[in-house]
């Protein structure tokens, strides 16, 4: 694990704080100095938010420290320092050890302190300000003189003089942006016009609705008239739902009218007040029956280590290799209660938000409200009131995807990482971070247990435990001693041989549906690409339709007649004949999962198929409404991506087929062969997890290679042993440290100037040649979203010295001019492209 370096805090007893010090959502490596005015020097809290002037702007900070004085080595005049404006938070919204957390992880990736901060709260939660322009006495004068003049700086101070107070983005929407900033511009310098900043208010609050509750009967009046019907029914009502209720409610259920209810908060019979309302995820979730279930032998032993490490209340971290359909989520659930039971709290990532519906409802069936849940895909208000219930400690319980890692959750006893090895925990967009590491550090800060599962854990991880710096917990069997699906590779190139042309469906795997579904049992089809077609090409002068924007064809897709990219999301119609030499004979090449189900719905009409991918899944909760229809058995087949591929549990399942992975083998990426080898052993376990042995069919055109040969038998070991041997002889990690160099920018000269400046400080930097500096040379995709993509990678034995190279290196380039904002350091890259 990574040095892992701490910000000091200021003691109880310490002197009242002069100065804040300031972590600003911004693409910047460094915190900002402002003056306390004094009426917040006694409020201001590490952890809370401010508003600060940052150029003529003012943005939400983050106060990271308080300080006294000013450090004299920093040679800063106190004179030369901008006050805060106003305090957001009179109680910190960030804890010390979040503030401690996010701080590691913006030093360790090279990332903005303030971006990561950002990242660490719920969407919406942020203040906000805006400009606003007012009119002076002085600009009112002028005006008169002036009123018959047109040009735009008269305009403008005419539509301030009627509107009065103003926001700036108003005025331009109204007269424009160049002639605005340049109107206001001479107003202010004029002094015709003032101009302050005002604090919008957070785009999420919590919910509050009307209630009525009973009282008790000392509450009630005197003398009071017989209830009529509809009072008597509504003080029923009111009985059965234990003497609460919302008041739209009220109404609805008990047929009663508002006047009815008012009536009886006038005698003191009721009282109706304002109820803040929880919006939650699961509310309409059928949660499932929860059974006793007894532990093998194995998942016992495991089980004991765990509770071991629970008990001496230090740092340690498991790796817990189990194949597929091993009990490990049983595992996690036991460690989970044991953790509560000592008082501590948990928190377990998911790779996916497709994985929080299943895990989500049978954890809050086991634990009830003490489960919080955190992923992109609720609601803002729903995210908002599952943060504040674990920043106040009613749930104590977090699933979510990599940014829970940042959950308020105080007390933190045990971190469970659910299929630690995929990529989908690397934030690929600034602020740049690992969801597992930064959990595993969260743990060492915390004293806490950190569990990493997974059937084909990342090498990197394997290793690890090789070298004792995590446990090493095995569940080589699945429950019930069932058998692991029996995998075979369809060799595609005697399949051409025979047909005498390239077809998406093997004989094989066709008569593996038929014989699947005549037995009443249910199958999954796996396409790691959507769309219908891979990309669109003319056959009379070979050109291939290609993104404006992106260095990569445009992907084909039928339903809506569209050519779309899939980095960018460019969108143009398909096209009827060829944009070059206008020829009619346009060809559409390859295969996506649209495709795949269309071919399929034609070839076995009588059967119920769905299809998962992004594009099926961007409505809110369709993905988990198809999940359970498939699990309820009112689908009898599931073409998709890899989303398929990860942690579901279907009993009925027993036939997987994988069209081609012959594509992501050929990545230009040294991890393609483990990704390749992951996915099949992954998708494999979704196959015969009931009674019955499943079948994985894998189609290729390269049965020889050694993922695909290690996957059919589903040897992890043998892979590893084989893979691990690549690695050492190439000089990639785990043996290494590696950090991947993108400078981006839309002019590819501006680019490669920048580029070469920041290898030349690299290379100075690295005075006892201890890295291995590949580059400058273009990214494998070297145009994406407009932009040219420039990549340099560092190699070293030393990881210090590869930061010490690196931090260097940047400060050197800072002062060479280079523009470090086109500049994306990412340390550990998961993915090279």
């Amino acid at each position: 694990m990574p040095n892992i370096a701490a910000k000091s805090f200021p003691a109880a007893d310490a002197p009242r704080p002069k100065y804040v010090e300031v972590a600003l959502p911004l693409p910047l490596r460094q915190t900002f100095t402002y003056v306390l005015p004094i009426g917040l020097q006694e409020n201001v809290k590490t952890g809370a938010r401010l508003i600060v002037p940052f150029g003529k702007r003012q943005l939400t900070g983050y106060a990271v420290a308080l300080h006294a004085e000013l450090d004299p080595e920093l040679e800063i005049e106190a004179s030369a320092l901008k006050e805060a404006v106003e305090l957001i938070d009179a109680e910190p919204l960030l804890t010390e050890e979040i503030v401690r957390l996010t701080q590691w992880t913006a030093d360790y990736y090279t990332s903005s302190w303030g971006e990561v901060l950002k990242a660490s709260l719920p969407a919406g939660i942020n203040a906000t300000t805006e400009q606003i322009y007012t009119i002076t006495a002085k600009g009112r004068d002028e005006l008169i003189k002036l009123s018959t003049a047109k040009t735009a700086k008269v305009q403008i101070l005419q539509s301030l003089n009627e509107t009065g107070e103003t926001a700036a983005r108003e005025i331009t929407k109204k007269f424009g942006a160049s002639a605005a900033q340049r109107g206001l511009r001479e107003l202010v310098k004029e002094n015709w016009a003032s101009t302050f900043h005002r604090t919008l208010t957070t785009q999420v609050k919590p919910k509050r609705r009307k209630a009525v509750r009973l009282l008790p009967p000392e509450f009630h009046k005197p003398n009071q008239k017989n209830l009529t019907q509809v009072q008597e029914r509504i003080v029923e009502f009111l009985l059965k739902e234990n003497g609460e209720i919302v008041f739209t409610d009220l109404i609805e259920r008990a047929d009663a009218s508002a006047s009815s209810i008012q009536t009886l908060a006038k005698h003191g019979l009721v009282e109706i007040f304002v109820q803040e309302i929880f919006r939650d995820p699961l509310q309409d979730a059928t949660l499932p029956e929860i059974t006793d279930l007894v532990l093998t032998e194995e998942q016992n032993t495991v089980l004991t280590e765990i509770e071991k490490a629970l008990e001496v209340e230090r740092y340690k971290a498991f790796l817990l290799h189990g194949v597929t359909g091993s009990g490990k989520t049983e595992i996690y659930i036991r460690a989970m209660k044991s953790t509560l039971e000592r008082g501590k709290s948990a928190l377990m990532l998911v790779p996916e938000i497709a994985l929080t519906p299943v895990f989500s409802r049978r954890l809050r069936a086991v634990f009830g409200n003490e489960v919080a849940i955190l992923h992109s895909n609720l609601s803002t208000g729903e995210r908002f009131d599952e943060w504040r219930r674990l920043k106040s400690g009613t749930a104590r319980i977090v699933i979510g995807t990599r940014s829970a890692v940042f959950a308020p959750l105080g007390n933190v006893g045990l971190i469970i990482v659910d299929e630690e090895h995929d990529g989908s925990y690397r934030q690929h967009e600034s602020p740049f971070y690992h969801g597992r590491d930064v959990a595993i550090v969260r743990a060492n800060f915390a004293n806490a247990v950190v569990v990493l599962g997974s059937a084909t854990p990342a090498l990197e991880t394997f290793h690890n435990s090789h070298v004792g710096k995590y446990g090493y917990l095995s569940l080589p069997n699945r429950i019930g001693n069932r058998p692991m699906a029996r995998a075979e590779l369809v060799d595609m190139r005697e399949v051409f041989k025979t047909d005498g042309k390239n077809t998406i469906f093997s004989p094989q795997l066709l008569e593996a549906i038929e014989e699947t579904h005549a037995r009443r049992e249910q199958s999954i089809i796996l396409l790691n690409r959507r769309g219908f077609s891979s990309f669109v090409l003319c056959r009379t002068c070979g050109e291939a339709i290609r993104c404006n924007n992106c260095d990569i064809t445009l992907t084909y897709h039928k339903r809506e007649a569209k050519l779309v990219c899939h980095y960018c999301n460019h969108r143009e119609r398909a096209p009827h004949k060829c944009p070059a030499c206008a020829s009619k004979f346009i060809y559409f090449v390859g295969e996506g999962t649209e495709q795949i189900e269309d071919i399929l719905v034609r070839k076995f009409s009588n059967l119920k198929i769905a299809r998962i991918d992004r594009d099926t899944t961007s409505r809110r909760k369709s993905f988990e409404e198809t999940l359970m229809q498939f699990s309820r058995g009112e689908i009898d087949m599931l073409v998709g991506t890899q989303m398929l591929a990860k942690g579901h549990d279907f009993p009925n399942v027993t036939l997987v087929g994988v069209i081609t992975v012959d594509a992501g083998l050929a990545m230009p990426d040294f991890r393609a062969a483990e990704r390749t080898f992951q996915l099949l052993t992954q998708v494999a376990g979704r196959a015969g997890r009931g009674t019955l042995q499943g079948r994985v069919l894998i189609q290729t055109y390269h049965p020889e290679h050694y993922a695909l040969r290690h996957a059919q038998t589903q040897n992890y070991e043998n892979f590893y042993a084989e893979e691990i041997n690549f690695r050492r002889n190439l000089n990639y990690p785990p043996f290494v440290a590696l950090a991947s160099i993108l400078v981006k920018h839309s002019n590819y000269n501006y680019a490669f100037d920048n580029a070469e400046i920041l290898r030349q400080c690299l290379q100075k930097a690295d005075g006892e040649r201890a890295c291995h500096i590949l580059g400058v040379a273009p990214a494998p995709l070297a145009r994406l979203k407009g932009e040219h993509r420039l990549q340099i990678l560092i190699k070293a034995r030393n990881r210090t010295k590869l930061r010490e190279t690196l931090d260097f290196a940047l400060a050197d380039a800072q002062e060479k001019f280079c523009d470090l904002r086109i500049v994306n350091v990412e340390i550990d890259p998961v993915n090279l492209m």
